[in-house]
């Protein structure tokens, strides 16, 4: 894997991150963790399933941060 064209000495191990509807109920809460791409970007990467509180309904969720500037250049 290539190595990154920069990383943030800053960033976190991981995010977590609240999923709310539009009337403020939360759907769900997950964990994007801190990840290097397979491309040589750097960033955080999160999947889950959330579900509809009014519902039940379940939805697949996919969360991808990525570092711009952080892929190497060809």
């Amino acid at each position: 894997m290539p190595d990154p064209a920069k990383r943030d000495p800053s960033a976190p191990r991981y995010l977590e991150i609240t999923i709310r509807d539009s009337e403020g109920k939360t759907w769900s809460t997950i964990i994007a963790n801190a990840k290097d791409f397979s491309t040589g970007s750097v960033g955080y990467y999160a999947s889950e399933k959330a579900a509809n509180p009014a519902s039940g309904e379940r939805y697949q969720c996919g969360l991808s941060f990525t570092l711009i500037g952080s892929k190497p250049a060809k």
